[in-house]
């Protein structure tokens, strides 16, 4: 709505600068530990940790796009980009891991985990509609209306907050679970260990940083839109 707004770029500064250090050192910690030699490739890694877990009905499949790596939990599937499903390094290993504590998670019901699962519908509607009801109670003229639907744009978006903050502990848990199964079978020691440590802990920044961001945004809004900041 406000194009080129400055207000914009002070109130959401801290998110998007702690975003461009978080992806930079993921970019960093990545190259080095893709140059430390792995026993196992990340596909096989991932199948071992499965395997160990019971389950060996979850699948994994090789995916396209630069670490596009996830866990569908739909088709109950591990998806590995092909840097991490075929190489044998510190970072394929990680990764990989890091995806198969997101299969362990859904097949233990992690709380969190399932919490942030319901969450997922309302969040993927909760930006734009949460926008859109709190422009429409600025612009309804009448005061009976205007602050219940602008409040409930706020408690719209406040979805996509909610499901931001639920995602943290999910995602710190699943690197955890990685960090220590890795050890636990031998897949990673010493230097190895120390690098799945750092890709790791620096892509749970990127986490932080998102949920920032959301957070930022809808105070950006709430004080854009009630008149907490200058229109000028």
């Amino acid at each position: 709505m406000f194009f080129f707004d400055p207000w914009y770029f002070v109130i959401l500064a801290p998110a998007l600068l702690l975003g461009a250090w978080a992806q930079a050192r993921v970019r960093s910690t990545y190259q080095k530990a893709n140059q430390i030699p792995a026993p196992l490739s990340g596909a096989a890694a991932a199948q071992h940790i499965l395997d160990s877990a019971g389950l060996q009905h979850v699948g994994i499949e090789e995916t396209h796009g630069m670490l596009s790596d996830h866990f569908d939990p739909r088709e109950n599937v591990l998806r590995l980009s092909s840097e991490v499903y075929h190489n044998r390094s510190a970072a394929a290993v990680g990764i990989a891991a890091h995806e198969a504590g997101h299969a362990i998670q859904f097949a233990e019901r992690y709380a969190p985990l399932v919490v942030r699962n319901a969450a997922v519908p309302a969040a993927r509607v909760g930006p734009w509609l949460g926008i859109g009801l709190m422009l429409l109670g600025v612009f309804i003229n009448s005061p009976t209306y205007s602050a219940p639907v602008f409040l409930t744009g706020v408690a719209v978006f406040g979805t996509v907050v909610f499901f931001q903050l639920v995602n943290l502990p999910v995602e710190f848990d699943a690197s955890n679970r990685a960090k220590r199964l890795l050890v636990d079978y031998g897949i990673t020691s010493g230097e190895s260990e120390a690098a799945v440590r750092s890709v790791l802990n620096a892509a749970a920044w990127t986490y932080v940083a998102a949920t920032l961001q959301t957070i930022l945004t809808l105070l950006y809004y709430i004080l854009r839109l009630s008149g907490g900041v200058s229109r000028d």
